[in-house]
C-alpha cells in the first residue's frame, strides 16, 4: 500500500553508523525545539513535544540534550531561529516528493534541495501541485516478538486504520485524530514501539520498472542526507526487487 512503509523497512535493515546517529540526533533536537516553541515545554500539555521527546528517548538521546532542546524552544536558552517548511518536488519519472525541512537558513535549504533534484533529473514543484497525492496520517511501527492476530485486534479496537506485517515489524496507520489513542493503547499493552510519527502517505503510489524505481530511491537517499531535511515522502510503489538491489549496492 505505502511507499513510506517499504522505505521505512529499508532503513530498519541498514546498519546504523555513528554519522547516521549524529544525523538522527540533529533531527530529533530540531523537532523538540520546534514543538516546544509552538505550544510550550511541558510534554503533558503538548502532544507534539511528548512524541518528539519519546522518540528521542527511544533513540537513546542523552537527557541533557533533550532538556537543552526544550529550553531553546521556550526561549530559556539562546540559539538558532528555526523555520519549519514543507517543499514539494518531482524525482525522475514524475514521482512526487514531499520534503519536510527545519532550517535556520531558508535560502540554503532550498538551494541544496534544488541542486540534488536537478542533478538527478528532478525538479522543484509549485505549492499544492504534489501534496494532493498524499494523505496526512499517523504511523506506528512495532518490533519484537508479537502475535499478529492479537496485535491486529488491539490496534483495530483502538482505532487503527490499516496494519501491515513485514520482516518482523508491524506497521500501523491511523487517522490523525486516533493516532495518540492507538499509540497509548499499544504502549499500555506492552508492545515495543520502534517509531511513532505523523507522515504523508501516498494515496496511489506510482509503479515503475526496477531500474527506474532504484533511480528514484537513490535520489531519496541523497535528499535524506541534507542537513536541513527532517523527512521525505515519495509517491513511489517500492518493490521488493528494488529494495534488494539497493541493499546490494
Amino acid at each position: 500500500m505505502s511507499g513510506h512503509s517499504k522505505w521505512s523497512t529499508i532503513k530498519h535493515k541498514k546498519a546504523v553508523t555513528d554519522a547516521r546517529r549524529g544525523k538522527l540526533f540533529t533531527r530529533l533536537t530540531k523537532e523538540i525545539t520546534i514543538a516546544a516553541r509552538e505550544k510550550g515545554g511541558d510534554p503533558e500539555f503538548n502532544p507534539r513535544l511528548r512524541l518528539a521527546v519519546d522518540n528521542a528517548k527511544e533513540a537513546n538521546m542523552p537527557k541533557d540534550n533533550i532538556e537543552r532542546a526544550i529550553k531553546r524552544g521556550t526561549g530559556e536558552l539562546g540559539g538558532m531561529e528555526l523555520q519549519e517548511i514543507v517543499y514539494e518536488g518531482y524525482a525522475p519519472h514524475g514521482v512526487g516528493l514531499i520534503v519536510e525541512i527545519v532550517t535556520d537558513n531558508r535560502n540554503r535549504a532550498i538551494a541544496e534541495l534544488r541542486h540534488v533534484l536537478t542533478r538527478f533529473g528532478g525538479s522543484m514543484a509549485d505549492a499544492g501541485s504534489v501534496i494532493w497525492q498524499f494523505q496526512r496520517k499517523g504511523f506506528i511501527s512495532v518490533k519484537g516478538n508479537f502475535d499478529q492476530d492479537e496485535l491486529f485486534l488491539v490496534a483495530a479496537d483502538a482505532g487503527a486504520e490499516d496494519l501491515q506485517f513485514d520482516d518482523g515489524i508491524a506497521e500501523i496507520y491511523t487517522e490523525l485524530g486516533s493516532f495518540q489513542r492507538v499509540r497509548d493503547t499499544l504502549e499500555e499493552a506492552g508492545y515495543e514501539l520502534e517509531e511513532a510519527t505523523m507522515i504523508y502517505d501516498a494515496s496511489n503510489p506510482l509503479s515503475l520498472d526496477q531500474r527506474s524505481a532504484v533511480q528514484v530511491m537513490k535520489v531519496i537517499e541523497e535528499i535524506e542526507e541534507l542537513d536541513d531535511v527532517q523527512n521525505i515522502y515519495s509517491a513511489l510503489d517500492i518493490t521488493d526487487a528494488a529494495i534488494a538491489e539497493m541493499e546490494g549496492a
